[in-house]
């Protein structure tokens, strides 16, 4: 399992809802959470659905020090096990 770019739009979406300035399709990857619209009670709600659906424990440190989808992503994917064969 890997938390993609997607599934982290989707979750924000349904959280928090869609900025209207900002189209979540296009390049976000590094662009700051508050750039995009979210503040710190949005991406609480963000990693606690994060961690629901994954199966993960995110940190508060981590959420707050992950300000862009791009740090998020990796701080998520580092936490899911990797599968076993």
């Amino acid at each position: 399992m890997t938390f993609t770019l997607d599934d982290l739009t989707r979750i924000l979406e349904e959280g928090s809802g869609a900025p209207e300035e900002v189209d979540l399709a296009s390049d976000i990857l590094d662009l700051t959470f508050e750039d995009l619209g979210y503040d710190s009670l949005a991406m609480l709600e963000t990693a606690s659905r994060v961690e629901r659906e994954f199966g993960v424990t995110l940190e508060d440190s981590t959420v707050i020090d992950a300000n862009t989808p791009r740090a998020l992503l990796a701080a998520v994917n580092a936490l899911i096990p990797l599968p076993t064969t």
